[in-house]
């Protein structure tokens, strides 16, 4: 009878003092290793593919291919733009020889623009990302009296977009855009079509040359400020872990 008291003295012991540790934090030494640094995502790769889909998606959606159709190209090169007093002068010069009154009513016409697939790299101390912004552009270089295109050109030009995790005053940390800037040496201009008749090669040099000087900086001004636009409305959750993982340098782009 006393050993029956006994028992139940001593379960009912230990049924209130399990109830009295419910709730309380487990012991670090009963469960798995806590890492210092914060876990990893369970994809790295996913991580950074839902970046990437999210500008490209953004960059679409707030009006790239518009905005790289209506590039004011026309305005700056021809005489009285804005650079140098328009430097279509010049080009005109070489075709009018061959088709005089050319002047004033050559065009010159963006078509098919493009976004290609993002490219997207961590700094070698995981705080910055750069993304490049591969685009693809067609001119047209136009004049009625000829009835055809002159000169039919295929453009390919980068944009590279550096990304920064700031904290702001009220301890915030946000995603933001640093610099942005036409890669050197990335503006591609090839040949598809020239009317046979015209000096087609001194009419080929004298554009492209116009074009590296004024086309680079001219997509620059108008895709960067979009870049910035779009990286602020990214998605929240995803902003948060990507500022976590800039925050503490953790590498998530795999090197490919």
């Amino acid at each position: 009878m006393f050993q029956t008291g006994g028992l139940i003295v001593f379960y009912g012991l230990l049924a209130q003092t399990m109830a009295q540790f419910e709730g309380l934090p487990v012991p670090l030494d009963q469960t798995l290793p806590l890492n210092v640094n914060p876990a990893l995502p369970l994809s790295p790769i996913g991580l950074a593919g839902s970046l990437t889909n999210a500008l490209s998606n953004g960059l679409l959606s707030g009006g790239l291919l518009g905005i790289l159709e209506n590039l004011p190209l026309l305005d700056i090169l021809k005489p009285g733009g804005g650079i140098s007093g328009g430097l279509l002068g010049g080009l005109l010069g070489k075709v009018t020889s061959v088709i005089p009154g050319l002047n004033n009513i050559i065009d010159i016409k963006v078509t098919d623009p493009q976004l290609l697939e993002l490219g997207l790299v961590q700094s070698p101390d995981g705080h910055r990302l750069y993304v490049t912004i591969p685009l693809g552009i067609k001119l047209q270089v136009n004049t009625p009296l000829v009835g055809a295109s002159l000169l039919r050109l295929a453009v390919k030009l980068n944009i590279t977009a550096e990304i920064l995790a700031v904290r702001d005053k009220q301890e915030r940390i946000h995603l933001v855009l640093g610099d942005c800037i036409h890669s050197p040496g990335s503006l591609q201009i090839s040949l598809l079509h020239g009317l046979g008749p015209l000096p087609i090669q001194g009419l080929l040099d004298s554009l492209t040359g116009i074009l590296n000087k004024v086309l680079p900086e001219l997509v620059q001004g108008n895709v960067c400020p979009l870049v910035n636009e779009v990286l602020s409305g990214l998605d929240i959750t995803l902003v948060h872990d990507i500022v976590n993982m800039l925050i503490h340098g953790l590498q998530f782009v795999i090197k490919v």
